[in-house]
């Protein structure tokens, strides 16, 4: 067992998958389903719903001068306007995580990137929905040529990019102004790497 520098277990969530009775889709829709399944637990069957969803990806962009690209974005279930990192659904079958992750950054900010990190990963509602989102850094970034960007549509087409100070925003993720979990956790994962001198940094996942 790998221990901490105290001495006590290093801290980590555990997989650990129960007994599924029962599975039923109540509502297939176009992206997402919700889905109810009756669990086994230790003290007996419960029944649990949630919406099932394919996973996302997110890009916390750096460019020279470690400034971090947020698009801003209308997302109509919180009636709000939020500042997010680039992100996708992984809605492509068998795509590589970090290809999953280029192309959103291209296809959301007509970007490219050279070097390409796994810096964290998160579950955006463990009561309500199994995603799992995992974000990664990108640097070394130049434009995506004219001729291949992509035909931004629905509430992609209004998406307005702006380049933030890495401090800047960790202020503003800090003070509640900035709440897109995406953002939240990607933002002060990638301050608390570059403190530890991106000591921190896995290569990228690609599954």
């Amino acid at each position: 067992m790998s221990t901490t520098a105290g001495g006590g277990p290093v801290l980590g969530d555990s997989p650990r998958s129960r007994e599924v009775v029962e599975h039923r889709v109540l509502h297939a829709g176009r992206i997402f389903d919700l889905v109810q399944d009756t669990v086994r637990l230790d003290d007996g069957d419960v029944v649990r719903e949630y919406v099932a969803h394919p996973g996302a990806v997110a890009v916390v962009a750096l460019d020279a001068q470690d400034r971090v690209l947020l698009l801003q974005q209308y997302r109509h279930p919180v009636r709000h306007e939020l500042w997010e990192l680039p992100a996708g659904l992984r809605d492509v079958p068998d795509e590589d995580l970090v290809v999953a992750a280029a192309r959103e950054l291209a296809e959301e900010a007509d970007l490219q990137a050279a070097r390409w990190w796994t810096l964290t990963e998160f579950c955006s509602s463990p009561g309500a929905t199994d995603e799992r989102v995992v974000v990664f850094l990108a640097r070394d970034l130049s434009a995506v040529p004219e001729a291949h960007r992509h035909a931004r549509t629905e509430e992609e087409a209004g998406m307005v990019p702006r380049w933030v100070p890495l401090d800047d925003a960790v202020e503003a993720v800090l003070g509640g102004r900035l709440r897109s979990p995406s953002t939240v956790v990607g933002v002060l994962a990638a301050a608390a790497a570059r403190a530890r001198g991106w000591s921190t940094l896995g290569a990228a996942t690609r599954a």
